[in-house]
């Protein structure tokens, strides 16, 4: 199964690069596969952007992963 983590671009670089922002982490990914903006929240896998999401799923999908993270931990 492939899993792919909901980000914020907070920041458009050249050359199709932008720096993500997890929730507690930064990253630069490729945005050669989707039409973004500063502010806009994407789906990443395995460095790529690979689809633009609503700010309401990204948030939504980010708890969840928050959720099964704490489930694991205990």
């Amino acid at each position: 199964m492939c899993i792919a983590v909901p980000a914020e671009v907070v920041e458009l670089k050249e050359e199709n690069v932008g720096v993500v922002d997890y929730g507690d982490l930064r990253q630069e990914v490729r945005l050669d596969l989707v039409d973004v903006g500063v502010g806009d929240f994407v789906l990443v896998h395995v460095g790529y952007a690979i689809q633009k999401l609503s700010r309401e799923e990204a948030l939504e999908t980010r708890e969840i992963f928050r959720q099964v993270y704490a489930v694991m931990g205990e």
